[in-house]
C-alpha cells in the first residue's frame, strides 16, 4: 500500500515528461501503472453539463470483465477528490451496468464483447478505455499499448468529441492521436 502514493507521483511525472510511463524496476506492474492513468484521466477530461446530477456525485470508474487491478485501483482513488467529487469504482458485467460510469475500462478478457459494449455506450458521455490492439478501431477512445516496459496511450479524439467529452491539451500532448478508419 505504501507504493501507491509513489506510483501516483511516478505517473504524474510521466504526464510532464512523455507520452508513456515506464514500468519501473521497483516492482510496479502494468496494472498499477494503468490504474494510475485511469485516476489521472479524470483530471484531464471535462464531461458535458448534465452528466452528473449534482456537484458532489462521484466520478464513476467502471471495469467491464475480469478486474486486472486487484485492489490497486480502489486503494489509489480512496479518499481522493477532484473538486467536490470523490471516486466510485464499480465492476460491471453488461452494457446497462455502465449507466453512471464516467470512465469505462474494458479489460482484454472482454475482447469478444468489446464491440457490443462500445456500441451500447456510443455517444454517451463515457470515456472508454481499453487495452486490446484494435480498441480505438472498434470505437474506443483511449487505448493502452505496451511497448516493451512502457505503457503508451493512444487517443481517438473524434470518438471522444462525438460523446461531448473535452480532453485537455495536456493529455493530448502525451498521447498518440489515432484517426479511426471509416
Amino acid at each position: 500500500m505504501t507504493r501507491i502514493p509513489s506510483l501516483i507521483l511516478l505517473v504524474s511525472a510521466a504526464w510532464g515528461l512523455c507520452a508513456q510511463a515506464t514500468l519501473p524496476a521497483a516492482g510496479f506492474d502494468e496494472y498499477q501503472v494503468k490504474a494510475a492513468f485511469l485516476y489521472n484521466f479524470a483530471k484531464f477530461v471535462e464531461w458535458p453539463p448534465g452528466t452528473f446530477l449534482n456537484p458532489s456525485d462521484p466520478i464513476g470508474i467502471c471495469i467491464a470483465g475480469v478486474n486486472p487491478f486487484g485492489a490497486t485501483l480502489d486503494e489509489m482513488v480512496q479518499g481522493k477528490k477532484i473538486g467536490e467529487r470523490a471516486f466510485a469504482v464499480r465492476r460491471i458485467s453488461d452494457a446497462p451496468g455502465a449507466k453512471g460510469c464516467q470512465i469505462l475500462f474494458i479489460s482484454s478478457t472482454e475482447w469478444k464483447r468489446t464491440h457490443p459494449l462500445l456500441d451500447a455506450v456510443k455517444g454517451a458521455a463515457i470515456l472508454t478505455v481499453g487495452e486490446t490492439d484494435d480498441f480505438t478501431a472498434a470505437g474506443g477512445m483511449i487505448a493502452f499499448q505496451l511497448a516493451g516496459p512502457r505503457v503508451r496511450i493512444q487517443i481517438e479524439l473524434e470518438t471522444a468529441e462525438h460523446s461531448h467529452l473535452k480532453i485537455s491539451s495536456k493529455l493530448l500532448s502525451l498521447a498518440e492521436i489515432i484517426k479511426r478508419q471509416p
